[in-house]
């Protein structure tokens, strides 16, 4: 199980990769970042409902205590997104990103001290590969874009994203099923979304070229939540959350690669450096036991 659980979360960070294509082509529709974001999770929060309907509706069931910690996922997941999305405004794409991934180093500091799981030289070795890697794929050493308010929200970002890494391996510890706990945490997540960005904005945009939009949007709910969220979730239960997190770097070399095959962009020697550091440090983390 732990070998798949690794695999899990390569196929959840190359699934997020995917998220740089989609935008890509529905803010040219005139989306803004808050409307793919209620898109993103009201297009998976309908579908885990229509799953868990036709599946086993006893997957609604959830006691008030588990809804409580899986609420508190759906805020830091939202808090993630739209500090990012903030962040990438504020400063530059490539700031937001390595911003948003301290999450490992955070992740890991509290997963030693509150969820007792041990700090090993391969994982500390691996976990400062991982940061300059995404630091030469994103191109922020060397180049990083000072702007105070900026950097906080994205430092904000990652935090946000740790928080929801440490609180879903918690609810994987209670044994909460994995369905359950991801579409009630889009489920929350959903509702400060469109509280932000009200549904009849975005159905007007979509309206306005519906054979290129609905399809993307049910798109980027698919490839960039519910597959995404349900591996990650899934992975887990049997790998350590500073592993996880460390190894959801992944993300930003899967999206510098899909840019160069899908669109059509240059992949730099800094990238190249960055990806061989990346994929390093995974091959390192998936000898440990730990």
């Amino acid at each position: 199980m732990r070998k798949r659980s690794f695999v899990f979360i390569i196929l959840a960070s190359v699934l997020w990769g995917t998220s740089g294509i989609f935008v890509h082509y529905l803010a040219p529709l005139g989306f803004s970042s808050l409307q793919m974001s209620s898109v993103r999770g009201t297009v998976a929060a309908v579908c885990f409902a229509i799953y868990i309907l036709i599946k086993d509706r006893k997957l609604f069931s959830v006691s008030f205590k588990d809804l409580a910690v899986i609420a508190l996922s759906g805020i830091a997941m939202y808090g993630c997104g739209t500090c990012y999305y903030a962040s990438m405004q504020m400063t530059s794409v490539s700031t937001a990103v390595m911003l948003m991934y301290t999450a490992p180093v955070i992740v890991m500091t509290f997963s030693v001290i509150f969820l007792g799981e041990k700090l090993t030289k391969i994982k500390l070795i691996s976990l400062i590969a991982m940061i300059f890697g995404c630091g030469f794929i994103t191109g922020v050493i060397g180049g990083l874009k000072f702007n105070p308010a900026g950097i906080l929200v994205g430092l904000l970002s990652g935090v946000s994203y740790s928080t929801y890494i440490i609180i879903t391996r918690i609810e994987m510890q209670k044994k909460i099923n994995a369905v359950t706990a991801v579409f009630y945490c889009f489920l929350f997540m959903t509702i400060l979304a469109l509280i932000a960005a009200p549904p009849a904005p975005i159905f007007e945009t979509a309206l306005k070229e519906p054979l290129k939009a609905f399809p993307l949007m049910i798109g980027v709910g698919i490839c960039t939540s519910i597959l995404p969220y349900l591996f990650y979730t899934l992975s887990l239960k049997h790998i350590p959350a500073g592993t996880a997190a460390s190894l959801a770097v992944l993300e930003p070399m899967a999206a510098t690669l899909f840019s160069v095959m899908l669109l059509g962009e240059k992949l730099s020697l800094s990238s190249v450096c960055g990806i061989i550091l990346i994929l390093g440090a995974v091959l390192l983390l998936s000898k440990t036991n730990d």
